[in-house]
């Protein structure tokens, strides 16, 4: 037993300082970026454009409707290069990897030290991004240009069978390219470089901009947006629950006191016929719901359909079916 102890212990110590050796390698090599980290950065950049163009759309708003969609691919790229002028050309990171503190490095070389990319890395990254955006929105409108001969326009046979083909040959590259960005995500996903193809094309490969960066995931916004969305969805169903009318009555009988009320009940005694309790103009069809107080037929009768639980708005009491109101009519003499 003490010689298979000893043993063990030998063979712990072994592993421990192939282990020291491996994170002291390691260590001194840039971590890997997390996958995530880069679809982040991408997302961000897409929401970025997305803000621009709403933001640029504004700006036009009190112009002729459709003014904007005929130039919309147009201003669409110009926008983006716009962008990647001041971002990627100038700093080799968009905007989203600044932010998750991200940046491009050139794949071309195999030196150990950062790498930035080349002006014509820039420039190819750039266009393999706006260029295929820009052809598939503008794909219906070159087909008929394209089907015009250089001395005018031809047959309504041979421009019809060379739009056709046009299209088919438009439809096979837009498929291939799809099924290329496919096989390239399922790669990345494999090995955590190039989310995108022309990224790969490129030879740009997202590092890390600061070393020794940790992804910090707090969920203190989830936690809060969740917290409110609760307590709202709690309210919603609650406020129906709540008769507010006679809890407004009640806490007005309770606040203001039962002698004031009384004291405002007799002064408003000899008034209370001349004035509906909802609408405040003289009763049309005077009806009571139990209460010395009257009200308009409609007035009245609607309140009761909308809340079954209807309380008179001036003293508080609950309405009961209403009533027509008895008046004794007495012609005096002169």
């Amino acid at each position: 037993m003490c010689m298979f102890h000893r043993r063990e212990m030998g063979l712990n110590r072994d592993h421990n300082k192939r282990t020291t050796q491996t994170n002291g390698s390691e260590s001194a090599v840039d971590p890997p970026v997390l996958r995530i980290s880069q679809l982040d950065a991408l997302e961000l950049d897409s929401a970025l454009e997305q803000l621009l163009w709403t933001q640029f759309t504004q700006c036009f708003q009190n112009c002729r409707p459709g003014l904007l969609t005929p130039m919309e691919p147009e201003l669409k790229a110009l926008l983006y290069l716009l962008l990647w002028r001041f971002t990627l050309y100038s700093s080799n990171a968009t905007i989203g990897q600044s932010l998750l503190s991200l940046r491009y490095q050139s794949t071309s070389s195999s030196s150990p030290h950062y790498r930035p990319l080349s002006r014509r890395q820039k420039l190819g990254l750039a266009i393999l991004t706006a260029g295929p955006r820009w052809l598939q929105e503008r794909s219906y409108r070159l087909l008929p240009c394209l089907a015009l001969s250089p001395r005018g326009a031809v047959s309504d046979s041979d421009g019809g069978l060379l739009q056709q083909s046009l299209r088919k040959a438009l439809t096979l590259v837009s498929g291939l390219a799809k099924f290329a960005t496919f096989v390239n995500f399922l790669v990345f996903l494999r090995n955590g470089r190039h989310p995108v193809l022309p990224e790969r094309i490129a030879g740009a490969q997202a590092v890390f901009s600061k070393p020794n960066v940790v992804r910090d995931v707090t969920y203190q916004h989830m936690n809060r947006e969740l917290l409110w969305h609760g307590f709202a969805e709690f309210l919603i169903f609650l406020l129906p629950l709540v008769n507010l009318r006679k809890l407004k009555a009640a806490v007005l009988l309770h606040v203001l006191g039962r002698k004031d009320s009384e004291e405002e009940g007799t002064r408003e005694g000899k008034d209370m016929w001349k004035n509906c309790g909802l609408c405040g103009e003289w009763p049309t069809m005077p009806h009571t719901v139990g209460c010395q107080h009257v009200f308009c037929y409609y007035c009245i009768k609607s309140h009761s359909i909308a809340d079954a639980y209807l309380t008179c708005p001036k003293c508080g009491a609950e309405a009961g079916t209403p009533n027509v109101v008895k008046m004794d009519m007495r012609v005096v003499g002169r």
